[in-house]
């Protein structure tokens, strides 16, 4: 499989906080995770190809967030690619917020972005959400997380064979590393990984892509 991203494509990289991570201050305009880690690792292989791009991850957007922005934040870039990795907040909802998100709301307004991005000519990769925690099946608030995330990971794993997109598996990543090393390594806490967890998304993300 040869690298997917061509010569002089746009690249635009959104989402919610693990996209952001700080592009909007002090990290600028790339943030200081994942996304910054791809761009200078494709930089540093294929300088030639002068690859553009962008991220517009904003932190604690859910779907309906992306949504809203969607012409301005993405299509208005005229991407060759969108990467979209988006879901955990929107699962956070169903567990203590008025205005919920469940799988069955989530995935028609996600199929909608999807539909838009595919219109404007851009191909797409859609990158699982996740969670840090081996207390799946476990009767504890990360096992309640875990039970729900499944239901999200399907809607992705569904559209992503619905729109002919690349799928990036990060929870099945993580449970990989997660039986050698333990979560503390790699984040404080479930949902934001240090500058190590945001590497195994990365490398999820390039292999995907045919790195």
């Amino acid at each position: 499989m040869s690298f997917l991203w061509q010569p002089g494509q746009t690249v635009v990289m959104t989402g919610d906080s693990i996209t952001d991570c700080g592009r909007r201050a002090e990290q600028a305009p790339f943030g200081g995770g994942y996304v910054r880690q791809v761009i200078d690792l494709v930089t540093a292989r294929y300088p030639e190809r002068e690859i553009k791009f962008v991220n517009t991850g904003i932190g604690g957007n859910c779907v309906d967030d992306l949504q809203g922005r969607w012409q301005e934040d993405v299509i208005d870039h005229q991407p060759d690619w969108v990467t979209i990795m988006i879901g955990i907040n929107d699962l956070h909802r169903t567990l203590n917020d008025v205005k919920q998100l469940p799988p069955e709301e989530y995935e028609p307004r996600y199929r909608e972005i999807l539909n838009r991005s595919r219109e404007a000519g851009a191909r797409l990769m859609l990158i699982d959400p996740f969670y840090l925690s081996l207390e799946h099946g476990q009767e504890t608030p990360q096992g309640e997380v875990l039970r729900r995330l499944d239901g999200y990971l399907e809607v992705v794993a569904r559209l992503a064979e619905e729109f002919s997109a690349v799928r990036v598996a990060t929870q099945e990543a993580w449970l990989k590393v997660l039986r050698h090393v333990p979560p503390e390594h790699w984040c404080a806490e479930p949902v934001h990984p240090n500058v190590h967890g945001h590497l195994v998304i990365a490398h999820a993300v390039l292999t995907a892509a045919g790195f």
